[in-house]
């Protein structure tokens, strides 16, 4: 039983070691897309580092409109980076941008993620409040003598109703 369960254990200990070294060779690895929210417009930066230490890439962002780039090797952890600009027709919603190496048969993929104002963005408001029929200098001056008829009739009524509950008229 225990010669059983160590055969097994080396066993899956072996294919667990060999999955990650397979995954490089000929699969798909993650591409960083920075900023991962942008508006139509903006311009993208992506790097990776499944190409290896000076591997070159070619960039696909034809998902987004943006077409074919290149990601060129950099000093900085072995990474290739890369830009692009997201055209400004751009649609909103989540494509998936790839990068092909130029050796190896490897690719690396990430997602872009368009919206019409860029998460970074802050957006002002403007005009006015709809709160109801308040405001003393609002824009429909009919509208606010009738809010203030009603708050007075309704004060006026809440009045004689405690003064009579007080009196011991019965309610």
């Amino acid at each position: 039983m225990r010669r059983t369960a160590r055969l097994l254990a080396g066993t899956a200990l072996a294919v667990t070691a060999a999955a990650p070294a397979h995954g490089l060779a000929g699969g798909t690895g993650r591409l960083d897309v920075y900023p991962s929210t942008v508006a139509p417009g903006d311009q993208v930066t992506v790097n990776t580092a499944v190409c290896g230490d000076r591997g070159s890439a070619t960039g696909d962002a034809g998902a987004v409109g943006a077409g074919v780039f290149t990601l060129a090797p950099t000093a900085h952890d072995g990474e290739a980076i890369g830009r692009f600009r997201v055209p400004p027709s751009a649609q909103p919603g989540t494509y998936e941008i790839v990068a092909r190496c130029a050796e190896g048969g490897r690719q690396a993929a990430g997602d872009l993620v368009v919206a019409l104002g860029a998460a970074h963005e802050q957006v002002q408001p403007r005009g006015s409040v709809k709160t109801g029929v308040g405001g003393g200098l609002g824009p429909d001056p009919v509208q606010t003598t009738a809010g203030v008829a009603a708050l007075a009739v309704a004060a006026v009524g809440g009045t004689w109703l405690l003064h009579r509950r007080a009196r011991g008229d019965g309610i």
